[in-house]
């Protein structure tokens, strides 16, 4: 058994449309580290897509799931509950920068995203769904069409629901600034939907598909006065900023305002399937019982998984540890831009370990190196992802467990990978 030899039973029996990013297949994973089949070690700076935050198969998370399986794996919990459910709801209530809050536990990023919209239009008696260009939200008919990136994430699979609208979001470089992505907001009130037929406003606190560009703090503040005004609902969705990725538990927290609703997935759980719904009371309690739900929603094992999670978060220090490598990645990559300035990179950018830059050209993207660099380190172990409207972004996702001298083996490649472009 091999790599091609698995790749080409995958061909044969799995649809294309399921992209792999990499022709490897694994075997065993540690920490920031994997092996593939044919016993080669890669550096993982992907992280299962910031969902392995505490490390690829983390001791305690491990633990804590087999102590789980051994009592029970699944009841559904609107046949016959659990604590531990319980127990995570209560955690990441008073996790959550949301007065009085509540919360609902699914399976996935995406039917967190679905659920957060019906709990936001049950609320508000209204249909319109405002998000914003770059945004990714999931791969479900609404989710898809909330997302602002046409390939390959919807291209055709329209038409999408009605009632969702796209604007701007900030990024200076490319002179999209605050700003302007308010004055499209105050046009499309004015051509396309009024304010009063809007159930939400749904953005990422740090667009990560998008490029990881982070939400300025003052367009935070007009929408949440926008949405006071409007009685409109505000949700955040951190699905890839959540769980000590940006430096903090969830990436709300860098802004002073509150969201109404907060979705949660991918490092919740830290590789099991887990998702959820963070909100405002009032608003989480306006569906009816038998409105929400899921059979697999709040796994048992999941919530067992999550739990360690937050412990692992908690007693490692691993938001003031994202930082810390979010800054030493920023710093390396600064340090080569100005030793080879005539390398196509630029807009080096990281909120803790969610660090991207930028291939450019003449100041404008250029996403023609992009796979040339990731081959690059591929072929010296290292496994990068890209990302960005115009696909020319490089993101970093390191697990905040990453060893110190992981990172600069890895920092070490990245630089003869780019020297190598010139």
């Amino acid at each position: 058994m091999n790599n091609q030899s698995l790749m080409d039973r995958r061909n044969a029996a799995v649809p294309r449309g399921v992209a792999s990013a990499t022709p490897l297949f694994v075997k065993r994973a540690k920490n920031a580290e994997f092996w593939d089949v044919e016993d080669n070690r890669y550096i993982d700076f992907a992280a299962g897509i910031a969902v392995v935050n505490t490390g690829h198969n983390n001791r305690a998370v491990t633990q804590a799931v087999t102590e789980q399986i051994e009592k029970f794996s699944h009841t559904a919990f609107q046949v016959a509950g659990y604590e531990n459910y319980i127990e995570l709801a209560e955690r990441l209530n008073a996790i959550a920068p949301i007065d009085d809050a509540k919360t609902i536990l699914m399976t996935t990023g995406a039917e967190a995203l679905e659920n957060a919209v019906k709990i936001a239009r049950h609320y508000t008696k209204r249909s319109g769904v405002i998000a914003f260009h770059g945004g990714f939200h999931g791969r479900t008919l609404l989710t898809m069409g909330m997302t602002g990136k046409i390939a390959p994430y919807k291209e055709g699979f329209g038409p999408f629901p009605n009632d969702i609208y796209h604007i701007p979001f900030p990024v200076p470089y490319q002179g999209i600034d605050t700003a302007y992505s308010l004055q499209q907001l105050e046009k499309l009130f004015k051509t396309d939907i009024a304010p009063s037929s809007v159930a939400a406003i749904v953005l990422e606190p740090v667009q990560g598909e998008g490029g990881f560009y982070a939400a300025p703090n003052a367009l935070m503040e007009h929408l949440r006065a926008l949405c006071d005004e409007h009685g409109i609902v505000l949700i955040f969705d951190e699905v890839q900023t959540g769980f000590g990725r940006t430096g903090k538990t969830l990436a709300s927290e860098h802004f002073e305002v509150q969201p109404d609703l907060i979705t949660v997935a991918k490092a919740l759980a830290g590789g099991y399937p887990l998702s959820g719904i963070i909100g405002k009371r009032d608003i989480m309690d306006s569906p009816t019982p038998g409105g929400l739900g899921g059979t697999y929603g709040g796994s048992p094992v999941g919530c067992a998984a999550a739990l360690a999670v937050l412990d692992e978060l908690e007693s490692k220090c691993l938001n003031d540890r994202a930082e810390a490598v979010g800054s030493r990645l920023h710093q390396a990559f600064s340090e080569i831009k100005e030793l080879n300035p005539e390398l196509p990179i630029d807009h080096i950018r990281h909120k803790g370990a969610m660090i991207a830059f930028d291939f450019v050209c003449d100041g404008q993207p250029e996403p023609r190196h992009v796979q040339p660099f990731i081959k690059a380190c591929r072929s010296k172990r290292l496994i990068l992802l890209p990302c960005g409207q115009f696909g020319n972004a490089i993101r970093l996702l390191p697990p905040l467990t990453v060893e110190n001298h992981i990172v600069e083996e890895a920092i070490d490649i990245m630089r003869k990978a780019l020297l190598s472009l010139r």
